[in-house]
Protein backbone atom coordinates (compact mmCIF):
# COMPACT_ATOMS: atom_id res chain seq x y z
CA UNK A 1 0.00 0.00 0.00
CA UNK A 2 1.58 3.46 -1.09
CA UNK A 3 1.63 6.29 1.54
CA UNK A 4 -0.75 8.55 -0.37
CA UNK A 5 -3.47 5.18 -0.08
CA UNK A 6 -2.39 4.49 3.70
CA UNK A 7 -3.02 8.21 4.61
CA UNK A 8 -6.40 8.70 3.01
CA UNK A 9 -7.65 4.71 4.57
CA UNK A 10 -6.59 6.00 7.97
CA UNK A 11 -8.16 9.11 7.37
CA UNK A 12 -11.97 7.50 6.55
CA UNK A 13 -11.24 5.39 9.49
CA UNK A 14 -10.60 8.34 11.89
CA UNK A 15 -13.93 10.10 10.13
CA UNK A 16 -15.57 7.06 10.46
CA UNK A 17 -14.76 6.35 14.47
CA UNK A 18 -15.17 10.17 15.02
CA UNK A 19 -18.89 10.23 13.45
CA UNK A 20 -19.85 6.43 15.34
CA UNK A 21 -18.82 7.93 18.79
CA UNK A 22 -20.56 11.63 17.85
CA UNK A 23 -24.00 9.61 17.39
CA UNK A 24 -23.77 7.87 20.41
CA UNK A 25 -22.94 10.53 22.17
CA UNK A 26 -26.34 12.14 20.73
CA UNK A 27 -28.06 8.90 21.77
CA UNK A 28 -27.33 9.02 25.08
CA UNK A 29 -28.29 12.65 25.59
CA UNK A 30 -31.72 11.96 23.98
CA UNK A 31 -32.27 9.16 25.99
CA UNK A 32 -31.54 11.23 29.26
CA UNK A 33 -33.67 13.89 27.70
CA UNK A 34 -36.49 11.41 28.94
CA UNK A 35 -35.42 12.40 32.73
CA UNK A 36 -37.00 14.73 35.14
CA UNK A 37 -40.37 15.81 35.77
CA UNK A 38 -43.16 15.68 33.36
CA UNK A 39 -46.83 16.64 33.40
CA UNK A 40 -48.15 13.83 31.39
CA UNK A 41 -51.15 13.17 29.01
CA UNK A 42 -52.35 9.60 27.69
CA UNK A 43 -54.33 9.53 24.68
CA UNK A 44 -55.55 6.34 23.19
CA UNK A 45 -58.40 5.70 20.10
CA UNK A 46 -58.82 2.85 18.18
CA UNK A 47 -59.25 3.68 14.61
CA UNK A 48 -60.22 0.37 12.64
CA UNK A 49 -61.16 -2.95 12.58
CA UNK A 50 -62.45 -5.10 10.21
CA UNK A 51 -64.59 -7.86 12.35
CA UNK A 52 -67.72 -6.54 11.18
CA UNK A 53 -69.66 -7.44 14.66
CA UNK A 54 -66.90 -5.66 16.53
CA UNK A 55 -67.88 -2.34 19.15
CA UNK A 56 -65.43 -0.02 19.23
CA UNK A 57 -64.26 0.87 22.87
CA UNK A 58 -64.46 4.62 24.35
CA UNK A 59 -61.45 6.36 23.88
CA UNK A 60 -59.34 6.86 27.03
CA UNK A 61 -57.69 9.98 28.21
CA UNK A 62 -56.08 10.80 31.67
CA UNK A 63 -53.47 12.76 33.10
CA UNK A 64 -50.40 12.45 35.57
CA UNK A 65 -47.43 13.59 37.45
CA UNK A 66 -44.08 11.57 37.07
CA UNK A 67 -40.93 11.60 38.15
CA UNK A 68 -38.18 10.15 36.02
CA UNK A 69 -34.49 9.57 37.36
CA UNK A 70 -32.12 8.30 36.00
CA UNK A 71 -30.97 4.87 38.03
CA UNK A 72 -27.98 3.81 35.76
CA UNK A 73 -25.40 5.65 33.43
CA UNK A 74 -23.19 3.11 32.26
CA UNK A 75 -21.30 3.62 28.70
CA UNK A 76 -23.08 0.78 27.06
CA UNK A 77 -26.48 1.31 29.27
CA UNK A 78 -28.75 3.68 30.56
CA UNK A 79 -31.81 3.27 33.20
CA UNK A 80 -34.90 5.34 33.95
CA UNK A 81 -37.19 4.90 36.36
CA UNK A 82 -40.66 6.30 36.54
CA UNK A 83 -42.62 7.40 39.48
CA UNK A 84 -46.17 8.25 39.96
CA UNK A 85 -47.12 10.96 41.86
CA UNK A 86 -50.94 11.31 43.53
CA UNK A 87 -52.39 14.00 44.88
CA UNK A 88 -48.74 15.63 45.56
CA UNK A 89 -47.75 13.71 48.12
CA UNK A 90 -48.35 10.00 47.45
CA UNK A 91 -45.78 8.49 44.99
CA UNK A 92 -46.31 4.69 43.02
CA UNK A 93 -42.99 2.96 41.95
CA UNK A 94 -44.22 2.74 38.28
CA UNK A 95 -42.19 1.44 34.61
CA UNK A 96 -38.36 1.19 34.06
CA UNK A 97 -36.94 1.62 30.62
CA UNK A 98 -33.23 0.24 30.08
CA UNK A 99 -31.64 1.57 27.35
CA UNK A 100 -28.63 -0.93 26.19
CA UNK A 101 -25.93 -0.06 23.13
CA UNK A 102 -25.64 -3.00 20.98
CA UNK A 103 -27.76 -5.40 22.92
CA UNK A 104 -27.90 -8.87 21.42
CA UNK A 105 -30.27 -10.62 24.17
CA UNK A 106 -34.21 -9.56 23.97
CA UNK A 107 -37.05 -10.93 25.75
CA UNK A 108 -40.40 -11.38 23.27
CA UNK A 109 -43.77 -11.80 24.58
CA UNK A 110 -45.94 -14.77 23.38
CA UNK A 111 -49.18 -14.12 25.19
CA UNK A 112 -50.40 -15.11 28.95
CA UNK A 113 -47.61 -13.94 30.52
CA UNK A 114 -44.70 -15.72 28.81
CA UNK A 115 -41.81 -14.86 27.41
CA UNK A 116 -38.82 -15.92 25.21
CA UNK A 117 -35.39 -14.94 25.52
CA UNK A 118 -33.62 -14.81 22.06
CA UNK A 119 -30.04 -13.74 21.12
CA UNK A 120 -29.38 -11.50 18.50
CA UNK A 121 -26.41 -11.40 16.03
CA UNK A 122 -23.77 -8.59 17.12
CA UNK A 123 -23.93 -6.95 13.70
CA UNK A 124 -27.95 -7.41 13.49
CA UNK A 125 -27.72 -4.66 15.99
CA UNK A 126 -24.71 -2.25 15.20
CA UNK A 127 -25.41 0.81 16.19
CA UNK A 128 -28.65 0.26 17.61
CA UNK A 129 -30.27 0.68 20.66
CA UNK A 130 -32.70 -1.73 22.43
CA UNK A 131 -35.29 -0.40 24.82
CA UNK A 132 -36.30 -2.85 27.86
CA UNK A 133 -39.66 -1.89 29.14
CA UNK A 134 -40.37 -3.94 32.56
CA UNK A 135 -43.79 -3.85 34.58
CA UNK A 136 -44.21 -2.05 38.06
CA UNK A 137 -43.13 -5.23 39.62
CA UNK A 138 -39.52 -5.16 37.44
CA UNK A 139 -40.68 -8.36 35.56
CA UNK A 140 -40.46 -7.71 31.55
CA UNK A 141 -43.26 -6.25 29.40
CA UNK A 142 -41.64 -5.98 26.02
CA UNK A 143 -38.38 -4.99 24.32
CA UNK A 144 -36.87 -4.00 20.82
CA UNK A 145 -33.86 -2.68 19.31
CA UNK A 146 -33.86 -0.05 16.72
CA UNK A 147 -31.12 2.88 15.53
CA UNK A 148 -31.75 6.01 16.93
CA UNK A 149 -32.30 9.08 14.16
CA UNK A 150 -30.60 12.59 14.87
CA UNK A 151 -31.85 14.56 11.61
CA UNK A 152 -33.24 17.76 10.27
CA UNK A 153 -33.54 19.23 14.34
CA UNK A 154 -35.57 15.50 15.16
CA UNK A 155 -34.34 13.04 17.07
CA UNK A 156 -36.25 9.86 17.26
CA UNK A 157 -36.52 6.05 18.14
CA UNK A 158 -38.84 4.02 16.48
CA UNK A 159 -39.26 -0.22 17.09
CA UNK A 160 -42.37 -2.96 16.47
CA UNK A 161 -42.57 -5.11 19.05
CA UNK A 162 -45.37 -7.95 20.50
CA UNK A 163 -46.38 -6.61 24.07
CA UNK A 164 -49.07 -7.62 26.72
CA UNK A 165 -51.85 -5.95 27.06
CA UNK A 166 -51.71 -2.07 28.30
CA UNK A 167 -52.56 -1.57 32.17
CA UNK A 168 -55.56 0.26 31.19
CA UNK A 169 -57.30 -2.75 29.13
CA UNK A 170 -55.42 -5.90 31.16
CA UNK A 171 -58.36 -6.60 33.82
CA UNK A 172 -61.18 -4.85 31.49
CA UNK A 173 -60.97 -7.20 28.22
CA UNK A 174 -60.57 -10.93 26.93
CA UNK A 175 -61.00 -10.40 23.46
CA UNK A 176 -57.31 -9.96 22.57
CA UNK A 177 -53.75 -11.14 23.84
CA UNK A 178 -51.15 -9.29 22.32
CA UNK A 179 -50.47 -5.87 21.17
CA UNK A 180 -48.15 -4.98 18.36
CA UNK A 181 -46.52 -1.88 19.38
CA UNK A 182 -45.25 0.80 17.03
CA UNK A 183 -42.94 2.42 19.72
CA UNK A 184 -41.87 6.09 18.87
CA UNK A 185 -40.14 8.52 20.85
CA UNK A 186 -39.46 11.84 19.96
CA UNK A 187 -37.61 14.29 21.90
CA UNK A 188 -40.17 17.70 21.42
CA UNK A 189 -39.69 21.27 22.43
CA UNK A 190 -41.98 20.67 25.69
CA UNK A 191 -40.25 17.12 26.55
CA UNK A 192 -40.73 14.23 24.67
CA UNK A 193 -43.19 12.15 23.11
CA UNK A 194 -44.26 8.46 23.36
CA UNK A 195 -46.48 7.77 20.40
CA UNK A 196 -47.67 4.71 19.20
CA UNK A 197 -49.57 2.54 16.58
CA UNK A 198 -51.05 -0.46 17.81
CA UNK A 199 -52.54 -3.80 16.88
CA UNK A 200 -54.88 -5.81 19.45
CA UNK A 201 -54.08 -9.36 18.72
CA UNK A 202 -56.38 -12.86 19.44
CA UNK A 203 -53.45 -15.39 19.49
CA UNK A 204 -54.61 -18.77 19.76
CA UNK A 205 -52.54 -22.24 21.21
CA UNK A 206 -52.48 -23.24 17.85
CA UNK A 207 -50.14 -19.62 16.79
CA UNK A 208 -53.15 -18.26 14.57
CA UNK A 209 -53.97 -15.13 14.62
CA UNK A 210 -56.56 -12.54 14.32
CA UNK A 211 -56.64 -9.23 14.52
CA UNK A 212 -59.30 -7.50 16.52
CA UNK A 213 -58.79 -3.30 16.15
CA UNK A 214 -56.40 -0.52 15.52
CA UNK A 215 -55.73 1.92 18.02
CA UNK A 216 -53.89 5.28 17.71
CA UNK A 217 -51.46 6.45 21.24
CA UNK A 218 -50.09 9.64 22.51
CA UNK A 219 -48.28 9.90 25.72
CA UNK A 220 -47.04 13.56 25.53
CA UNK A 221 -44.23 14.51 28.75
CA UNK A 222 -44.58 18.01 29.54
CA UNK A 223 -41.61 19.05 31.33
CA UNK A 224 -42.40 21.15 34.62
CA UNK A 225 -39.81 22.36 37.55
CA UNK A 226 -38.02 19.91 39.19
CA UNK A 227 -39.85 20.77 42.69
CA UNK A 228 -43.36 19.56 41.51
CA UNK A 229 -41.47 15.83 41.83
CA UNK A 230 -39.92 16.32 45.33
CA UNK A 231 -42.18 13.60 47.34
CA UNK A 232 -40.97 11.27 44.35
CA UNK A 233 -37.48 12.31 44.12
CA UNK A 234 -37.28 11.35 48.39
CA UNK A 235 -39.24 8.68 48.47
CA UNK A 236 -36.40 7.02 45.66
CA UNK A 237 -33.44 7.87 48.09
CA UNK A 238 -35.34 5.94 50.82
CA UNK A 239 -36.46 2.85 48.50
CA UNK A 240 -34.07 2.76 45.98
CA UNK A 241 -32.00 -0.21 47.54
CA UNK A 242 -34.99 -2.55 48.13
CA UNK A 243 -35.56 -2.38 44.20
CA UNK A 244 -32.21 -2.64 43.73
CA UNK A 245 -31.97 -5.87 44.92
CA UNK A 246 -34.94 -6.70 42.70
CA UNK A 247 -33.84 -5.88 39.58
CA UNK A 248 -30.73 -7.90 40.57
CA UNK A 249 -32.41 -10.81 41.31
CA UNK A 250 -34.58 -10.60 37.83
CA UNK A 251 -31.49 -10.21 35.89
CA UNK A 252 -30.11 -14.08 37.05
CA UNK A 253 -33.68 -15.43 35.75
CA UNK A 254 -33.88 -13.48 32.58
CA UNK A 255 -30.10 -14.67 31.92
CA UNK A 256 -30.44 -18.13 33.26
CA UNK A 257 -33.68 -19.03 31.26
CA UNK A 258 -34.51 -19.40 27.66
CA UNK A 259 -38.18 -18.51 28.53
CA UNK A 260 -40.64 -17.34 31.58
CA UNK A 261 -43.79 -17.53 32.09
CA UNK A 262 -45.21 -16.21 35.37
CA UNK A 263 -48.70 -16.95 37.24
CA UNK A 264 -51.28 -14.35 37.39
CA UNK A 265 -51.78 -14.63 41.54
CA UNK A 266 -49.80 -16.83 44.28
CA UNK A 267 -51.99 -17.00 47.14
CA UNK A 268 -54.63 -14.49 45.77
CA UNK A 269 -52.31 -11.83 45.58
CA UNK A 270 -50.17 -10.45 42.68
CA UNK A 271 -46.75 -10.08 42.23
CA UNK A 272 -46.31 -6.02 42.76
CA UNK A 273 -48.34 -7.02 45.82
CA UNK A 274 -45.52 -8.82 47.61
CA UNK A 275 -42.58 -6.56 46.19
CA UNK A 276 -44.60 -3.73 47.65
CA UNK A 277 -44.79 -4.38 51.09
CA UNK A 278 -40.75 -5.58 51.14
CA UNK A 279 -38.50 -3.48 53.44
CA UNK A 280 -35.47 -1.78 52.84
CA UNK A 281 -33.38 -4.82 54.65
CA UNK A 282 -35.09 -7.12 53.25
CA UNK A 283 -32.78 -10.12 51.93
CA UNK A 284 -32.04 -11.15 48.03
CA UNK A 285 -32.80 -14.62 49.18
CA UNK A 286 -36.30 -13.81 50.23
CA UNK A 287 -36.84 -11.66 47.35
CA UNK A 288 -35.50 -14.58 45.16
CA UNK A 289 -38.21 -16.58 46.92
CA UNK A 290 -41.32 -14.49 46.03
CA UNK A 291 -40.28 -14.34 42.45
CA UNK A 292 -39.49 -18.08 41.74
CA UNK A 293 -43.21 -18.98 43.66
CA UNK A 294 -44.50 -16.63 40.71
CA UNK A 295 -42.17 -18.88 38.09
CA UNK A 296 -44.84 -21.47 36.14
Amino acid sequence: MNNRLLATTLTLLTASTTFAQSTKKEDRQAIKDMCGCFEIEFKYAETFSDQEAYQKHDDYYATALEWATLIEDDKDKLAIQHLLIVQDTMVIKHWRQDWEFENTRLFTYQANKSWTLEDLDKKDVKGQWTQKVYQVDDSPRYSGSATWVHVDGKDEWQNTTPAPLPRREYTKRHDYNIMLRNNQVQLTDYGWLHEQDNIKISQEADGSATTIAEEKGFNSYKRVPDSRCEAAQKWWVENQEIWKKVRAEWDVLLADNDQIKLKNKVADKRLYEYLFELKPDTESSEIKKILKQFME
